[in-house]
């Protein structure tokens, strides 16, 4: 399945044990980078959940957050420290009883006190936790058809692109054909322009030789070649049931390296306006390949 790495997914449920509310967001990245925003009395589930989100994805940023509210009790994830509130309560009823005052302690004030208070040290009941990861992997399979439907999208437009590039490379092929030939007949009598009147001036031979050699460099046909192994490979890519992103952005790389030699070699103006169309339209691909799983 051909998957973006940018998605979102939300998952809500409700029972007689809590009301859950998963959120996962993600963006492109070179690495699988995974990032929790739980309830802090739920970290012992973090492993857990973070081996589930890796059976999803293999790359990219992704923010995975629960908002929950729990009903029952005994589930509740923070208790009152008592000795504590209790001597508290003492040393201010020894203070008015010195003070010879009344004293009737306002137990609602203990609200407010956060030292009071401490969160639950312990993994909550199985049942919570069970009902949570079911909420995850609800939330993660929305999560990944969002990214399937992204991809099935970047797809589309990869293919397009590429038998766009297709049509070029044959453009490409026609206009470079014959093309290195030309340049030696223009050196040649360029050549002949120049040493016309020198008494030492080379032999034919001597300068066919070395016009050859220059000729040789502007010939591009092995450089269309790699390009044209690039891009069917790059349409292989595309049919493939995993996606590989790292693989495509390896391939739009050569693809580039390719076009810019024959930009720089084949000298020729209509050559020129194809390599510069091809360049734009490989990094109109490569951006779309950054979001590719």
């Amino acid at each position: 399945m051909f998957r973006s790495m940018t998605g979102f997914g939300s998952f809500e449920a409700n029972d007689e044990i809590c009301a859950q509310f998963w959120e996962i967001r993600s963006v492109n990245g070179k690495q699988l980078s995974l990032r929790f925003k739980v309830p802090g009395f739920l970290g012992a589930y973090e492993p857990d959940w973070e081996r589930l989100v890796r059976r999803y994805a293999q790359r990219g940023r992704i923010d995975v957050s629960l908002q929950l509210k729990l009903f029952r009790r005994e589930e509740m994830p923070v208790s009152l420290n008592e000795p504590l509130a209790a001597h508290m309560l003492d040393q201010l009823q020894s203070l008015a009883r010195k003070r010879d005052q009344a004293f009737e302690p306002d137990y609602s004030r203990l609200l407010s006190l956060a030292n009071l208070w401490q969160e639950a040290g312990t993994q909550p009941h199985g049942e919570l936790g069970d009902r949570l990861t079911q909420g995850l992997e609800a939330a993660l399979a929305i999560w990944n058809e969002a990214r399937a439907h992204e991809g099935f999208a970047l797809k589309s437009d990869l293919d397009e692109r590429l038998q766009r590039m297709q049509g070029w490379l044959e453009d490409l092929g026609r206009k470079t054909d014959g093309l290195a030939e030309e340049r030696l007949e223009s050196l040649r009598e360029r050549a002949a322009k120049l040493l016309e009147g020198f008494e030492s001036a080379p032999s034919e031979d001597r300068m066919l030789q070395e016009l050859a050699l220059l000729a040789d460099k502007l010939d591009v046909s092995e450089e269309l070649t790699r390009l044209a192994t690039h891009l069917r490979t790059l349409r292989g890519h595309l049919q493939q049931e995993e996606s590989g992103g790292r693989s495509l952005d390896f391939l739009m790389q050569e693809c580039f390296r390719e076009i810019n030699t024959c930009g720089n070699k084949a000298q020729n103006a209509e050559v020129s306006r194809l390599v510069v169309s091809f360049k734009s339209e490989l990094e109109k691909c490569r951006e779309q390949i950054q979001n590719v799983e």
